[in-house]
């Protein structure tokens, strides 16, 4: 499979990495306090990336899922807060809008979107349950023309920003996976409050959010039958755009730790001239090569959403990937690569949520192997 870029990816991609080395990576620190890094989004803006996902019809690009890979794995290399800001434009919540929600609320949010004027918050997780979607409590009723929504969500990136929240809930309190549709609730809905906040080890605020006879109108409920299946379906999306900031943070580590190896000197020469330093960089590049392979190949799956297997693949291999890769930077820089000045401890931290959001290594590995279970004859043919 060929995987070589086009001129116009190319194009996108040199644009956006320009913009990161000269308006977003210098001020990369800045972010490891939780601040919002709205100039960031707004000078990715100006280059059309908040519109990937947004329909031309709306102001967007609607770009396939392997280019808005790419950007993100640039925009990781230089500030991982920013990557996971522009994930929630361009990832899940903006598809699900774009392909289920009626047209007066496209025509509302998605222009709005791709300007960098409306943050968009998706809301699953909840106290109890996770990866558990038949635990869900969080429940939308729908009555004539209006909808109540009642539960909390936990670990809510976004939240304080955002303008709208799109809320995975049970509708009409139908139980089980088959009952779990989509709400969308504007973010100054009454009812709607923060009630807990947690701050990550890659600098992000997450929010426990809680909706108390939320009302909106019953258009806003824009999945309900089959609408599990649909969500699922869509998901697959997070599940290639996550791991691409996970090859971007571990070749922005690669990067920083080459530098360091060529500079660095100890007894009287670089430290990239010991044979073991050479073992390490060689098998960080390895690893991140094999991992770009898997995830290009998932992406250029979707239609228009990727292949479940191959989505679930790429981000396992990614995400354990980066862990490795990070995990050799701080390394590799010693005392140095310990402190938040440098980038290596930066990557290091960030990788850690990868295999966490979008569902867990562990989560995926049995997806996967039921599957593979399902199958009949080869799995390679």
């Amino acid at each position: 499979m060929d995987f070589a870029l086009s001129d116009d990816q190319r194009a996108m991609v040199d644009s956006v990495r320009r913009v990161v080395r000269e308006r977003i990576r210098p001020d990369a620190q800045k972010y490891l306090d939780g601040v919002f890094p709205w100039e960031n989004l707004k000078a990715l803006a100006e280059i059309g990336v908040l519109g990937m996902a947004v329909p031309e019809k709306y102001g967007g690009m609607e770009l396939p899922v392997l280019d808005t890979a790419l950007v993100l794995e640039e925009i990781a290399k230089g500030c991982y807060p920013t990557a996971m800001a522009v994930l929630g434009e361009v990832g899940t919540q903006t598809r699900i809008i774009a392909t289920y929600a009626p047209d007066g609320i496209r025509e509302r949010i998605l222009p709005r979107v791709a300007t960098g004027d409306c943050v968009l918050s998706i809301c699953m997780t909840e106290p109890q349950a996770g990866t558990d979607v038949a635990a869900y409590e969080t429940n939308t009723v729908i009555d004539g023309e209006t909808a109540r929504v009642n539960g909390v969500k936990t670990l809510i990136s976004r939240a304080e920003e955002a303008g709208m929240f799109v809320v995975f809930t049970r509708v009409n309190g139908k139980e089980g996976r088959e009952g779990v549709g989509c709400v969308l609730v504007d973010g100054d809905a009454p009812g709607l409050t923060m009630i807990g906040k947690f701050h990550t080890m890659g600098g992000e605020y997450l929010h426990e959010v809680r909706f108390e006879d939320c009302r909106v109108p019953a258009e806003n409920v824009v999945l309900q039958e089959d609408g599990f299946r649909k969500l699922l379906s869509a998901f697959n999306t997070q599940r290639c755009l996550n791991p691409a900031i996970s090859l971007g943070l571990a070749e922005g580590a690669l990067e920083e730790s080459l530098k360091y190896a060529k500079e660095r000197e100890a007894f009287g020469r670089p430290i990239g001239a010991f044979q073991g330093m050479r073992w390490k960089l060689a098998e960080m590049y390895r690893d991140i090569e094999a991992a770009r392979s898997i995830l290009y190949r998932a992406c250029v799956t979707a239609d228009p959403f990727p292949d479940p297997l191959l989505a679930a693949t790429a981000k396992t291999v990614c995400n354990e990937m980066a862990i490795r890769v990070t995990n050799e930077a701080v390394q590799i820089h010693g005392g140095y690569g310990y402190t938040d000045e440098c980038p290596a401890s930066r990557y290091y931290r960030a990788a850690r949520y990868g295999s966490l959001g979008g569902g867990t290594t562990e989560t995926l590995k049995d997806l996967i192997g039921r599957r593979l279970m399902a199958k009949d004859g080869s799995p390679f043919e």
